[in-house]
């Protein structure tokens, strides 16, 4: 979990699982019309379920080019008690601006000035990047995000205060232009660079400022007169204020790029049903054709998929969630959205003429909340849990090609653990960082079913070997690609303790992975190597900044990854100048490093009974009972018989223990040990006042109302992910 807590490019809510309940067989549909949909909604957002995971909402429901409801509930300002207005409140729409920015590119391709299957190098001149494969990066590949392009989600040093100083969109892809490291088309990962792209194709195509196309040539044909891609003084005014989990206000912040194909819209729930109703109409509106027929039924077309019951994308839209036992409906098509504090839900239903669109100035799972609970409501046949055939599951011994370690493509450090046999001949064991280990029950050939949460999970593999698995619990918007067999090292015997750590590395990349190496597993470990792994491990790049001159390190190769870890608090000290890097790093230091980022998300307070054995010095008690507890360590720590463990905190971390920790910080289920510790005493989420409360509140004269403290944006979480 330290490589979750540390991916900056992440936003931790919208990874882990937003579940969702499964439909009766039984279910009798409701006939969606003004009156139910707003008593839906009304029911819904009144709900005690529901209301800790919503500061305000605006929600709009359309059917038959006609808006049914368009309401707001909560406040767009909680400690101004603002309500939301549904026309006028504007939210950061986050990445439902990609389904905005393919309508323009795919108008062009109505005008024949942009191809589909054309390489994108064609429209967007001057990236200079690898592609080792024969196959180019298409516009289609970015629309359906399956440019086999490395990641590169938004950073740290993306976010501005100053709304005056920004990067362009052209400057920022030179800067940021990634390799092609899988076959363009053979996978799908989420992919937020490849609609940054095709906002630069837009651009280039035109003639016009991206924002400026997207204003005459989709926005103000609509009357979408409330949206944007620039937050500008218009908008800021507008812009409902972000919260955090706890709803604390988040800071304004902009981002860079300027503007953000891929995420920076802006808009009310109002606007987003005018364009509901035209897309959901053949492209039409009043009398404004913004897209063809042929062109709207192309973009609700999935394009690839893992299996049947789990397609990918379709050209600006990706499958729903999971519904139990039902899996993810091709008959429908959604956009999702986050920015911190924000969060956003486009869907249609084309053959039953409706569409919806949630907007909310928080994270989290409200979205699959309501998705579920309107198909189950609405439309419960798209809910209904499948009926497969009889089907004979494959021996134990046939399931070992699944065997192995999975890398989430997107966050390289979401691992997942598949292992064939045990007490169910027919299942596999798959276990992961968040909640465990738990039994995929199989219903084909390559595709199964996860027995604790209900949901499907599928696997691809082509001729050279290469597997992937699509796992929708944890990630929805990708695949994990299986790792390779580990080569091993000539000086790590396989009946090593340490074998399965060091296999698992190389498996995954993080070791050398070529025949007859040498590890030299009792070598002592250097700080900056270990500064360097934890912080690779966790998906991070090192540092721009120069570290100051008369710093030990400055010249350092690893310099970067050290300046880093000075930047995010990982490396303190009293002498900052002096970090010893080639110094052996001592076990409890070590500790103390990974704890510093660990504490961010976990409270030491949690592990101040941990019982430990041997000597730990004062300062590292904190970091080694967590340690202890979240079992962060090698075979070498045993657990004596009074329940204490000794950390040998006192003596060098050597290689093999270092790879042991590198192993059980991306496989140990963290969120699951603390979560059973936190059970008994997990503080009960805030809850907001009603309108009527709000009301009264504002009646009572101020000497007689009782104070409450004024939420702050301190510790709010960086801006840092568009989804």
């Amino acid at each position: 979990m330290l490589a979750v807590v540390l991916s900056l490019s992440l936003l931790v809510p919208q990874v882990q699982a937003e579940t969702s309940s499964s439909a009766s067989d039984n279910a009798k549909p409701v006939t969606l019309n003004t009156e139910s949909a707003t008593a839906f909604l009304d029911e819904f957002f009144a709900s005690p379920e529901t209301k800790p995971h919503y500061v305000g909402a605006s929600v709009v429901v359309v059917k038959d080019g006609q808006v049914l409801t368009e309401k707001g509930y909560g406040y767009a300002d909680l400690e101004q008690k603002t309500p939301v207005d549904p026309k006028n409140t504007a939210f950061r729409v986050a990445s439902v601006s990609k389904t905005f920015t393919a309508a323009a590119v795919m108008q062009l391709v109505e005008q024949g000035k942009v191809d589909l299957k054309a390489d994108f190098q064609t429209y967007v001149k001057g990236l200079q990047f690898e592609n080792p494969f024969d196959t180019p990066v298409t516009v289609e590949h970015l629309l359906t995000h399956t440019t086999g392009f490395e990641i590169r989600d938004p950073q740290l040093e993306d976010i501005r205060t100053d709304p005056d100083k920004y990067i362009t969109m052209e400057d920022y892809a030179k800067q940021h232009m990634p390799p092609v490291v899988r076959k363009p088309g053979s996978a799908y990962m989420y992919d937020n660079f490849s609609f940054l792209l095709l906002g630069l194709i837009v651009e280039n195509v035109s003639g016009e400022p991206f924002e400026t196309y997207m204003q005459e040539h989709i926005f103000k044909p609509l009357g979408m007169n409330n949206s944007s891609f620039l937050l500008n003084e218009k908008f800021q005014k507008q812009l409902a204020t972000g919260y955090d989990a706890a709803h604390k206000p988040v800071d304004l912040y902009f981002l860079d790029p300027n503007p953000m194909p891929q995420g920076g819209m802006l808009s009310t729930a109002d606007d987003i049903g005018k364009f509901m109703i035209a897309f959901l109409n053949d492209g039409k509106k009043d009398n404004q054709q913004i897209l063809k027929p042929a062109t709207v039924k192309s973009m609700e077309q999935y394009r690839s998929s893992i299996h049947p019951l789990m397609p990918d994308t379709t050209y600006g839209f990706e499958a729903p969630f999971q519904i139990p036992g039902a899996g993810s409906s091709s008959s429908v098509i959604t956009k999702a959205g986050d920015l911190t504090g924000y969060s956003s839900y486009l869907f249609f239903i084309p053959e039953q003429n409706t569409g919806v669109f949630l907007t909310y100035n928080q994270n989290g799972a409200l979205r699959s909340m309501l998705y579920t609970a309107f198909i189950q409501h609405f439309y419960p046949q798209y809910a209904k849990p499948v009926q497969f055939k009889e089907y004979t599951p494959q021996s134990a011994e046939e399931l070992q090609r699944f065997n192995g370690l999975y890398a989430d493509l997107r966050i390289s450090t979401i691992i997942s653990k598949l292992q064939a046999g045990g007490e169910t001949s027919s299942a596999l064991s798959i276990s992961d960082p968040f909640i465990g280990e738990r039994k995929l029950i199989q219903l084909e050939d390559n595709l199964f079913k996860d027995e604790l949460t209900g949901q499907f999970t599928a696997f691809k593999t082509y001729e050279d070997g290469t597997t992937y698995m699509r796992e929708p619990y944890l990630n929805p918007f990708g695949y994990a690609k299986k790792g390779q067999e580990a080569a091993g090292f000539r000086d790590v015997p396989n009946n090593s303790p340490y074998a399965q750590a060091i296999h698992g590395l190389q498996s995954l990349g993080y070791l050398e992975n070529e025949a007859n190496q040498s590890l030299k597993p009792k070598t002592a470990v250097t700080r900056a190597e270990f500064i360097k792994d934890i912080l690779k491990l966790s998906g991070l790049k090192p540092s721009k900044t120069t570290p100051p001159s008369d710093t030990d390190w400055v010249d350092h190769s690893a310099a970067g990854y050290i300046q880093l870890g000075y930047e995010m608090g990982l490396i303190t000290g009293a002498d900052e100048k002096q970090f010893k890097p080639d110094q052996a790093i001592v076990r409890q230091e070590a500790a103390v490093m990974m704890w510093r980022a660990l504490q961010l998300q976990y409270a030491s307070e949690l592990f101040k009974d941990v019982k430990l054995a041997g000597h730990t010095d004062a300062w590292a008690v904190p970091a080694v009972q967590m340690m202890v507890k979240l079992g962060i360590y090698g075979p070498e720590v045993k657990v004596l018989e009074d329940g204490s463990a000794d950390f040998l905190s006192r003596k060098p971390l050597i290689r093999q223990e270092h790879a042991a920790i590198m192993y059980a910080l991306i496989t140990q289920p963290t969120d699951r040990i603390v979560a059973e510790l936190m059970a008994a005493q997990q503080p009960e989420q805030p809850q907001l006042p009603s309108a009527e409360e709000a009301a009264k509140e504002a009646e009572t004269p101020e000497s007689k109302r009782e104070t409450t403290p004024t939420p702050t944006t301190e510790n709010a979480p960086p801006a840092t992910s568009v989804q």
